[in-house]
């Protein structure tokens, strides 16, 4: 009788040991309008889920209040990982709200501004992701050869200005391109902050919440007051959502309908990928963000655990660029992945790299 109650009480342990409640991942994603975040949220769950844990995922819809709101629930529900892509600096609240409950939070690709009292940053190296564009620019302009004489003309666009990293795009891509400024081969129509720190003129160059229609709105003005007698041979376009509402501006007038000017991008979304192949859009970067939610698990799980991190492909920020893990109050722990840039010539890498589904990797191929 008492084998069969120890056997009994060591089946139901057991049982009940199967349907305990899994460490909950809260996953706060800032919106769905530009398409890599529904990715990001859905890789950030599935990584979560294979390590055993609860992932939940939630999307701000770009208003940080109601994210705020999110990630409260998630402390509510006993969250001890949050994963945040921040809306902007209003999740302070919630991140100092998090670490009173010892919470491991992760800044995901955007950092927490106003506060290091958080775990770690993780990101792509982001002022690479303005070196690309800046270079591809460079060469599709073919500025060394480029005199005064015949200059070419761009103009200049900047990601949401709640968003640390739209800095570190910009002047990656500006430092490649400054030079050719400074010597009169390449002029700027319109605003032109040398640096992301040239404050007034960048915020007339910045998009707000990285908005399409803000973004063909601005190019339809310019198109039609300063760059009215000027042919624009390039727009600085930070990512592709952007970059495709420019081509979009650029195609209703007259001037660029059998040219478009070189258009640089971010994110390798399909749409994207598809104006790139069919000569519209110049380029992109390729941010393979599945690897980056898979970082950005490895680098949570280990931080639970009280574990250092081993991220494959990752670096820890340091010299110039432990900048980017800055928030304005001192610095937070800070991994890079690298990014790759995409134009024409090797679209297939993101294809290759099964970032898009089935049926778009079939449009691609």
């Amino acid at each position: 009788m008492k084998k069969l109650l120890s056997i009994f009480t060591m089946l139901l342990l057991a049982s009940l040991s199967l349907f305990a409640k899994a460490t909950i991942v809260g996953i706060a994603m800032p919106e769905t309008h530009v398409l890599r975040w529904t990715k990001d949220g859905e890789s950030l769950k599935k990584e979560a889920e294979k390590r055993g844990y609860s992932g939940l995922v939630q999307y701000g819809n770009a208003d940080q209040a109601q994210q705020n709101q999110q990630i409260q629930s998630f402390l509510t529900q006993g969250a001890k990982i949050l994963i945040i892509g921040n809306i902007n600096d209003g999740v302070t609240s919630v991140v100092e709200e998090a670490a009173r409950d010892k919470a491991v939070v992760v800044a995901y690709d955007r950092i927490i501004q106003g506060t290091t009292n958080y775990s770690a940053f993780i990101t792509f190296n982001n002022y690479k992701v303005g070196t690309l564009q800046g270079q591809g620019i460079e060469k599709a302009l073919n500025l060394p050869a480029a005199t005064t004489a015949a200059p070419k003309y761009i103009t200049l666009f900047a990601g949401s200005p709640t968003d640390a990293n739209a800095n570190f795009f910009y002047q990656g891509a500006m430092d490649v391109l400054n030079p050719y400024l400074k010597k009169g081969v390449l002029k700027v129509v319109g605003p032109y902050p040398e640096t992301y720190k040239d404050t007034s003129n960048f915020q007339k160059i910045a998009t707000e919440n990285w908005s399409g229609p803000l973004a063909k709105t601005r190019l339809e003005n310019l198109l039609n007051n300063d760059a009215s007698k000027i042919t624009l041979d390039a727009v600085l376009a930070p990512n592709d959502t952007l970059g495709r509402a420019i081509i979009e501006a650029c195609k209703a007038d007259a001037k660029y309908r059998s040219k478009l000017p070189v258009v640089t991008g971010q994110d390798a979304e399909f749409d994207s990928a598809v104006s790139i192949k069919n000569g519209e859009q110049y380029m992109t970067v390729f941010k393979d963000t599945a690897k980056l939610a898979e970082a950005a698990v490895i680098l949570a799980d280990a931080l639970a655990k009280g574990e250092k991190p081993n991220i494959p492909g990752a670096i820890l920020a340091d010299g110039d660029l432990k900048e980017i893990g800055y928030t304005g109050t001192g610095y937070v722990a800070t991994y890079l992945l690298d990014p790759i840039g995409i134009t024409k010539e090797n679209v297939n890498v993101p294809v290759d790299a099964g970032f898009y589904t089935a049926e778009e990797t079939a449009k691609l191929k």
